[in-house]
């Protein structure tokens, strides 16, 4: 059978049989994949602790009608060990898990493996504020998938917009108001490009009311994107 290597986040795993796991992975040249690590739960087994979920490997499959296999793993990140330690981050992690899976499905790049990756280093470096990390990645993935919200100037008229619609992305000014459109303001406006920037000084200086009222609108925005909210989201504390 075809062999191929490939760098790969792990993203989920469950149960297959008395020892083996199946494996959701998102890889950075081959998209999404599912593969079965054989043996993985056996205490003998070669793969170890190497294939948990937020782990970042250097694997080599061979690939398979439905499913592929595992015959290599060397770890390179573990971002598991940290972010498990922490309940808040954890359940963010999740979401973010759930997020990439239901968004790389049909289509990835290199950037969707790297945004994962740099989501989850965020997360276990624990400098920069976890929910704002969720709500970047969220408006970033959704970006990648075609979905990128524009938020300059009013789509209508081009005047300074302050609400923002969860059904087009787009912005809208007091007078052009759109379907959807939530009421953030110009401050909720601005946050939501520093979160798209990754732009951490200016993220760190949105009051808490901004911060809530914006994760409201890119929940909602990804919802409607995805047609069905992520269930990870439910779990997520938000200080």
């Amino acid at each position: 059978m075809p062999t191929y290597r490939d760098e790969a986040v792990v993203l989920r795993t469950h149960k297959l049989g008395e020892v083996d796991r199946i494996l959701t992975l998102l890889t950075r040249h081959h998209g999404q994949i599912r593969a079965v690590a054989k043996g993985v739960r056996k205490t003998s087994s070669r793969f170890g602790g190497k294939l948990e979920p937020f782990m970042v490997v250097d694997l080599q499959l061979y690939e398979g009608r439905n499913l592929d296999t595992v015959s290599q793993a060397e770890q390179l990140a573990n971002y598991g060990a940290e972010i498990a330690g922490d309940y808040p981050r954890f359940t963010i992690a999740n979401a973010i898990a759930e997020a990439a899976e239901r968004m790389t499905r049909e289509i990835s790049s290199e950037k969707n493996y790297l945004l994962v990756l740099g989501a989850l280093r965020s997360l276990a470096v624990g400098e920069i504020r976890s929910d704002q990390i969720l709500d970047s990645y969220l408006l970033r993935a959704l970006s990648l998938s075609g979905w990128v919200p524009a938020l300059d100037e009013c789509s209508s008229c081009g005047s300074e917009p302050v609400t923002f619609s969860t059904h087009t992305g787009a912005v809208s000014c007091r007078q052009c108001t759109l379907p959807g459109s939530v009421q953030l303001g110009t401050a909720g406006l601005a946050h939501m490009k520093h979160l798209l920037a990754g732009s951490w000084e200016e993220v760190a200086m949105a009051t808490e009311a901004t911060r809530s009222n914006v994760s409201g609108v890119i929940a909602g925005y990804m919802q409607w994107q995805l047609e069905r909210g992520l269930r990870s989201l439910s779990f997520v504390e938000r200080s």
